[in-house]
């Protein structure tokens, strides 16, 4: 049976054109499930029966409105999911949730279909992929090999073909090395931006859960399904109005770590693709700036060295108090000690990450983001059972401090080694700077050319890219709502190569409604002839032949029509049916889709 293709433009293509439906998705990700058993990818897959319940439940349902309709997706078996044990590869820890994780809720309301759960490092603790009861995991693309953690089997069944996306969760780059080490691109996003209830935690106040995915393109549908506030988890946070999602142009300046201060653990080939890739940055318009990296690189050491150690004990005191014996002894070794930190060091060690912190601003401050590898090396499975401890530090070199400066990050593949091992680089920026990272990481990709994991096949063409005998035309478009810059539904424009011109305000003849549903939350706007206001847009122009592909994903009662602008300019722009704003909430007197999201608070 054919392994389908699940990059999610070739998986939805599929269903439209009929080619493919749920069913024939879930049969053929439980053939490549069995085909691929000894990857020790997963701990518990769901019953076959409740996969083909699930797809035909879709299949009734229908695709519209589900942006991830029939696409299978793995779950690091840290993260809830209602009725399914959660063991976070410790058996004896195992729990069987009522309710799944936010983010699980999230991506099953968007049609998605939960395959099971996921090998890891036990209590994620660890960069490698081999701390588990449930056997080592192995690379995609040779067994012999590490796959990463400690999001492992998240990462190897995307990478092999068996599911189109998976969540990790990413601490000290457990979201990121894992894709380094499978061909794949890795989302590290800002801590907080996806709700981390129903996760067992590492270190609860910078854990983030993080995707996986076979194109950047991949990840940020993804993302704009899986983020979103919840009230319920005391470390989310809404993201700020005008969050950017693309790179100034003409040009961008990128960092890139003094040469002393870069360290590839006698792999050559590691510094020869790093330095390719720095190339490729330059070849997309960026210009390198030799940064200094002293500061990030003690921030990392914080992590392991320092008391934040305490807090992975915390997380689990009850359990590691009750019986310390029950965790791997690896593990062990490595949260125990976590009870003798003093709450003095604790302090003195807070202090010392704020200096560093405000050091690693100022240079993040003189370009538009870093470049790093994502891991100066990889090892064989035997060399980090022989030394696991030192071989899982050097792993964490450049990804340790990404959540305790709290930066936002993405792993893209880099090329492939003479042995045919990938190996990856990591962009980072300030927080909440995902959706920049991501456009930038696509274009990378792009340029380094290395395929969809280890399925063999080629990455599809970006969206953007102009069309054979394109004319250079372009279209105007205004939008008011979830388009907007920095919203979850921008990249939509983006992908299609749009261009923001301007940001303006309609004439006074329009009222304004947050409409029901969601997310993504939407706005309505309405033409009347009288007791309207102005209400703030953005005017942006696409390339013509993907104009019509833009309008043709416009759900109803959504529409696009004539707007006039503040200076008496007209341009097509989103418009609402009038019906379909009775008992919707009327947003007029605040004139701006953004003031409403801050006024109505995380949701």
């Amino acid at each position: 049976m054919e392994t389908p293709d699940l990059n999610l433009a070739a998986l939805a293509a599929a269903y439209r054109d009929g080619s493919l439906t749920p069913t024939q998705v879930v049969e053929r990700v439980l053939a490549r499930i069995e085909a691929t058993r000894e990857s020790n990818a997963w701990i518990h897959v769901l019953p076959a029966a409740a996969l083909r319940a699930r797809a035909a439940e879709l299949e009734a349902r229908g695709p519209g409105g589900l942006p991830l309709y029939g696409v299978p997706f793995a779950i690091k078996d840290n993260i809830d999911l209602a009725g399914v044990p959660t063991t976070a590869a410790c058996p004896e820890f195992a729990y069987t949730p009522e309710r799944s994780a936010a983010v699980v809720e999230r991506l099953l309301a968007a049609g998605a279909i939960a395959v099971g759960k996921t090998n890891l490092d036990q209590f994620a603790t660890g960069l490698v992929g081999t701390r588990s009861p449930y056997g080592a995991c192995r690379n995609a693309f040779d067994p012999a090999y590490v796959s990463g953690g400690s999001s492992a089997g998240s990462a190897v069944a995307v990478a092999n073909g068996t599911v189109a996306f998976g969540l990790g969760t990413d601490t000290a780059g457990s979201g990121r090395v894992p894709a380094a080490f499978n061909n794949l691109v890795g989302l590290k996003p800002t801590c907080g931006l996806l709700s981390g209830r129903g996760v067992v935690p590492a270190c609860r106040t910078i854990d983030s859960v993080s995707i996986f995915a076979l194109t950047a393109a991949d990840a940020r549908a993804v993302l704009d399904v899986a983020a979103g506030y919840d009230g319920e988890d005391p470390f989310s946070r809404p993201p700020p109005a005008g969050a950017p999602a693309v790179l100034p142009e003409p040009g961008f300046r990128f960092g890139v770590p003094l040469p002393g201060q870069l360290e590839f653990f006698d792999d050559p080939e590691s510094e020869a693709l790093f330095t390719l890739a720095v190339s490729h940055l330059e070849s997309l318009g960026g210009t390198a700036v030799a940064i200094d990296f002293a500061p990030f690189l003690e921030a990392a050491r914080l992590l392991y060295e320092g008391p934040w150690v305490a807090e992975r004990y915390a997380a689990i005191r009850a359990f590691i108090e009750a019986g310390p014996e029950r965790l791997l002894p690896v593990t062990r070794r490595i949260i125990e000690p976590g009870i003798e930190p003093t709450a003095v060091a604790a302090f003195e060690a807070r202090y010392r990450l704020a200096e560093l912190k405000r050091a690693a601003d100022r240079v993040l401050a003189g370009v538009d983001l870093v470049i790093t590898p994502t891991a100066g090396t990889i090892y064989t499975i035997a060399a980090v059972e022989a030394d696991p401890v030192r071989l899982n530090s050097n792993l964490g070199t450049y990804t340790n401090f990404m959540n305790l400066l709290d930066y936002s990050a993405v792993a893209v593949p880099a090329g492939f080694r003479h042995d045919g091992l990938p190996l990856g680089v990591t962009l980072f920026a300030p927080a909440f700077h995902d959706r920049k990272l991501l456009e930038l990481g696509g274009r990378l990709h792009q340029a380094a050319d290395t395929g969809l994991g280890a399925t063999g096949r080629p990455l599809p063409a970006l969206a953007s890219a102009p069309a054979p005998g394109s004319d250079g035309a372009r279209l105007e478009m205004v939008v008011c709502g979830a388009h907007l810059s920095g919203l979850p539904l921008n990249h939509q424009l983006t992908d299609r190569g749009g261009r923001l011109l301007a940001r303006t305000r309609t004439a006074p003849r329009y009222r304004f409604y947050a409409l029901p549903g969601g997310p993504p939350f939407r706005p309505g706007l309405v033409r009347v002839e009288e007791g309207g206001g102005a209400v703030e847009v953005e005017v942006w122009d696409l390339p013509a032949e993907h104009y019509g592909g833009f309008v043709a994903g416009i759900p109803a009662p959504l529409g696009i029509g004539t707007l006039e602008l503040e200076n008496g300019a007209t341009a097509q722009g989103f418009l609402c049916e009038a019906y379909a704003v009775a008992g919707a909430e009327e947003i007029t007197g605040l004139g701006s889709w953004r003031r409403y999201l801050e006024l109505k608070g995380p949701g």
